[in-house]
């Protein structure tokens, strides 16, 4: 048996970064891909570089997203998420609250980075719509990944970081301005695996010079969390923190019910009701999940 991590991830073919720094090509053993970028793994070499991985160690984190009937692991192992959101195009902010509630379901530092500053015409609409994030504390980080990327870089020193994100929002710049050779080693891990049609849709890790990694993912249209229970969803909410445990009824659903310490605190300018509208439609959501996967 021979160990490594998982440094990137093209449905149920990986490569494999052993610890004595060779790469591998593997698959699983029949369909399970229950294995994710980042992932510590042990696998059983076979010929000409590639090997079958046998199974995975224990897992610090993983983050990853789900509906009704399936779930897309992102990575494992990881210490904190970057949402990287730009000027331009225009950014959900519904998707950031879902990435956050991932995030710290997880346990994760989370970031928000600001890409394309240098569109200076647009920069205080999007400045305005992220002051929503800023005032619960999450850190603001903003880069022109095209001709600087620095302000990233104290964060990243021994820290397993992920990028994730709409399409568009410059992702890929800005890996390729983090690691100088990124777009080489993604054309080896093409050529490697013979799947260059799917490079688009692979999750990467790159080790960085200084300790740690970071982890490039595909863009995102989509960020179900199906995973979360209720309690677990109204946790993710930072902000909830102070009232959580103070309504009326244990099983409130912070709705309609009377003595909402939630509700309470919305009516009252504590908890913005543009967050408080997305725990909502996330808790509806859910429950449509639950429902479906029982066949409901």
């Amino acid at each position: 048996m021979t160990a490594g991590t998982i440094v990137a991830a093209f449905g149920r073919h990986f490569e494999v970064l052993d610890d004595a720094g060779t790469r591998w090509h593997c698959v699983t053993r029949g369909k399970r891909t229950s294995f994710a970028c980042g992932d510590r793994v042990e696998f059983k070499p076979t010929s000409g570089g590639e090997g079958v991985i046998q199974h995975n160690a224990p897992r610090t984190s993983l983050l990853h997203r789900s509906d009704a009937f399936k779930e897309k692991l992102l990575a494992a192992n990881v210490t904190q998420v970057f949402i990287v959101v730009a000027t331009e195009p225009s950014f959900s902010d519904e998707l950031i609250s879902r990435c956050l509630c991932a995030a710290e379901d997880q346990h994760l530092k989370a970031h928000i980075v600001l890409n394309k500053i240098d569109l200076s015409d647009r920069l205080p609409a999007a400045r305005a719509r992220l002051a929503l994030f800023a005032e619960l504390g999450y850190e603001l980080i903003e880069v022109a990944a095209n001709t600087d990327a620095g302000a990233i870089v104290p964060h990243l020193a021994g820290e397993v970081s992920i990028l994730v994100g709409q399409s568009g929002m410059g992702k890929s710049t800005l890996t390729n301005a983090l690691i100088p050779d990124a777009n080489a080693a993604t054309r080896e891990i093409s050529d490697a695996l013979d799947t260059g049609k799917h490079t688009t849709t692979a999750t990467r890790l790159y080790p960085l010079a200084g300790g740690g990694a970071l982890i490039d993912s595909p863009g995102l249209q989509a960020f179900g969390l199906a995973h979360l229970d209720q309690t677990a969803l109204a946790a993710s909410f930072r902000e909830f923190a102070p009232y959580l445990g103070q309504c009326r009824f244990r099983d409130c659903r912070h709705e309609h019910e009377p003595g909402c310490a939630i509700r309470d605190a919305v009516d009252s300018g504590h908890i913005a009701r543009r967050r408080f509208d997305h725990y909502r439609l996330l808790r509806d959501e859910i429950d449509h999940a639950r429902r479906q996967a029982q066949g409901w």
